[in-house]
């Protein structure tokens, strides 16, 4: 099953899970805006793909993340029996006001523009140790040697993991990014699922127990001591928060450093006028999180029916707003399949909008701004010799490469 339309008179058949779209997603939504830009697919749900409707959809109240109703339309209603899906449903991320409100408020302080940005010589010291250790080699993977581990160690920081406990994270396979793609997981990927999410439960309550008895200056004793403060936080919530901030703490930067660099290194001409200014690296971050943002999508369902542009959305409907698509609107930015570290104010969609803007948007951009300046001063000559061909995570979600080798001449 094709994920592209070849033709104007054939229907339009939105498959994620194809790998020509895994590949390059962006032929097909370009085609689904002109054609349909608000599609209802035959998968039980509204695609969105203009740039004015995505940011619209985010921020209007009429619209909610409704996670309980959307998930039992889509995958009936024992799917939150399982544990992987049961910790999803518990997170910031997929609750609506007031719950939302609550758990948001709990860690917005430690994101605070302040905050964050006096990490900056922190995430300097770790990007320097990463590049220490592989200079003299003359190669690496770029995610399993630098853009995996960086944001890894940045979160352990954050959240108080002991130094001693992060080599599993250091070492495991990314979070399971499919089980956020709008299309159900074979029972063999979900059993995987259920058991990380059951792994990982272990060990982050007893680090709850230990942070109750030895409180430390991080977020996890911040957010163990709100839930005895009375904030009501359940042990649920917190594991799954948690458990949250862990991985869209990493998963997101991780593909965000290696698609851009990727980017980069496929239009030499961009390149070349980043390394002979680095005072462009600010702009060429959110110019790459536009060209092939980590986050592809996020869905919302409405409160009450919705018109847009004479298009009705009925009430308690589910919208897939694709945001790589409305990254790529013509409408919105000219010549979008060019990647142009000068364009002015690139806006990019991939952190979201409204009350689910990414909390730790700042923080990613301010690691991948250190990363690209690092890389392209320390390593000047650094080449990727599979930038053609490149190899793919088969989700659609969360866009990102399963491995990166690069060279470079000593």
């Amino acid at each position: 099953m094709s994920a592209v339309p070849k033709a104007a008179d054939q229907p339009i058949v939105f498959n994620p899970l194809d790998p020509a779209f895994i590949r390059d997603p962006y032929p097909f939504y370009h085609q689904l805006r002109e054609r349909e830009p608000l599609h209802r697919s035959p998968l039980g749900f509204i695609i969105a793909t203009r740039n004015a409707d995505i940011a619209l959809l985010l921020r209007d109240r009429q619209l909610g993340k409704r996670f309980r109703e959307r998930m039992a339309k889509r995958l009936g209603p024992q799917a939150l029996d399982e544990v992987a899906y049961r910790g999803l449903e518990l997170m910031m991320l997929t609750r609506d006001p007031p719950d939302h409100t609550r758990l948001r408020g709990l860690v917005t302080k430690a994101f605070t523009a302040r905050r964050v940005e006096e990490m900056r010589p922190r995430i300097q010291s770790l990007v320097d140790g990463l590049i220490d250790k592989v200079v003299d080699k003359g190669e690496m993977d770029v995610i399993k040697d630098f853009a995996h581990p960086l944001p890894v160690m940045v979160i352990c920081d954050m959240l108080g993991i002991p130094e001693e406990d992060r080599g599993p994270f250091l070492e495991s396979s990314r979070i399971v990014g499919r089980i956020l793609d709008p299309v159900p997981l074979p029972r063999e990927e979900l059993d995987r699922a259920n058991a990380a999410s059951m792994e990982q439960a272990a060990y982050f309550n007893d680090l709850f127990e230990r942070r109750r008895r030895e409180p430390k200056d991080d977020l996890i004793t911040h957010l163990v001591q709100a839930e005895e403060a009375g904030d009501r936080l359940t042990n649920e919530e917190l594991f799954a928060n948690v458990q949250l901030l862990f991985g869209a703490g990493h998963e997101t930067t991780t593909n965000t450093i290696a698609n851009g660099l990727l980017a980069l290194h496929r239009h030499p001409d961009q390149l070349a006028a980043l390394k002979a200014d680095p005072s462009l690296t600010p702009n060429a971050v959110e110019e790459v999180l536009r060209y092939d943002s980590s986050v592809q999508m996020t869905g919302r369902a409405t409160f009450e029916p919705m018109e847009i542009d004479g298009f009705r959305i009925e009430e308690g409907e589910g919208v897939i707003c694709l945001l790589g698509a409305g990254n790529r609107d013509p409408a919105a930015h000219a010549n979008p399949d060019q990647l142009d570290i000068r364009r002015k104010d690139p806006k990019p969609l991939s952190f979201g909008g409204g009350i689910h803007h990414c909390l730790g948007a700042q923080l990613s951009r301010i690691e991948t701004d250190v990363a690209y300046r690092s890389l392209l001063a320390r390593l000047p000559n650094l080449e990727l010799p599979e930038k053609d061909s490149p190899e793919w995570r088969q989700t659609f979600t969360l866009r990102g490469l399963t491995k990166l080798p690069a060279v470079w001449r000593q």
